[in-house]
């Protein structure tokens, strides 16, 4: 009977330590997920950043080609400008299919991975 007292803080200290280690284990799966999830963030912004820029040097190009063919360089931009305000119409339109739903599905996944 005398190891029972033992057994029984024994198996008290193996279950702290157990939990103590559930707990580590739990905090580096958050620090993964967070990192995982912000290095995803950052290097979409950094590729975003890089077609906006293309995108807006192709648009003045296109706009000056436009304007040419069009007589007058303020037709072009015109042109340019309403292709744009259509795109924005549009968009606003099917965010939830275009938008909002692949987005909220990678974020999903990147949660769930």
């Amino acid at each position: 009977m005398e190891n029972q007292p033992n057994a029984i803080g024994s198996l008290f200290e193996s279950a702290g330590s157990y939990l103590e280690t559930r707990i580590d284990l739990l905090k580096l799966k958050a620090v993964s997920k967070s990192s995982d999830i912000v290095s995803s963030i950052v290097s979409g912004l950094v590729i975003l950043v890089l077609i906006t820029f293309g995108i807006l040097i192709l648009s003045v190009g296109v706009a000056i080609w436009a304007g040419s063919l069009l007589g007058s360089l303020w037709y072009g931009f015109f042109a340019v400008g309403g292709f744009y305000v259509l795109l924005s119409i549009l968009l606003i339109a099917f965010k939830g299919k275009w938008l909002k739903g692949p987005v909220s599905d990678i974020v999903v996944k990147k949660l769930l991975n």
